[in-house]
């Protein structure tokens, strides 16, 4: 009896892993597509090759990019806590610090945005809030694989959800407009 016990145990962590790697691997595309490609689009501040290296130098601090910078990390950093699950925080602080640091880079690279130091501390910041979210919802379910199968069922809508706002974005068929 113990033995299928964590058979099924085994079984479901690897499906939760699988599902969970898939909508990881899907955030990340969306977020180089967003980030690195700017949907598809060219704008005109994309001649320039800009630099900041002065941490929040605009006189408010909480500006709309800001916050966004943080809201668009934070699945990063939720998708770390629950697939990187041997490494220790200081590693997954560095791998969330590293991957802002390149698509910074990126963006200076190909001319397609600028180096701003806080958009790095502000991308940084998302990914650990996102980190401490799957702690507190590992420490409610009193286990990693529920709350991974929580993270789950949230992240399947608000995925297709994403990605057919993009796809009606990119379509021109939203009142928004991002030319």
């Amino acid at each position: 009896m113990g033995m299928k016990l964590s058979e099924k145990n085994l079984r479901t962590g690897l499906a939760a892993n699988t599902l969970t790697t898939a909508l990881f691997i899907i955030y990340g595309i969306a977020l180089v597509w967003i980030l690195i490609l700017k949907l598809g689009v060219q704008f005109s501040y994309m001649e320039n090759r800009n630099t900041n290296f002065i941490p929040f130098n605009e006189p408010v601090i909480l500006t709309s990019e800001n916050i966004l910078n943080v809201l668009i990390f934070m699945p990063l950093g939720i998708y770390a806590g629950a697939l990187f699950t041997r490494w220790i925080f200081g590693k997954k602080l560095l791998f969330l610090f590293l991957l802002s640091f390149l698509v910074e880079g990126l963006q200076y690279l190909f001319r397609i945005g600028a180096f701003d130091v806080t958009d790095l501390m502000t991308n940084t910041l998302g990914g650990v809030i996102g980190l401490l979210v799957f702690s507190v919802l590992e420490r409610a379910f009193q286990n990693g694989i529920r709350a991974q199968k929580f993270i789950n069922f949230l992240a399947v809508p608000a995925t297709a959800l994403l990605i057919l706002l993009l796809v009606l974005l990119k379509m021109d068929l939203l009142p928004v407009r991002y030319q």
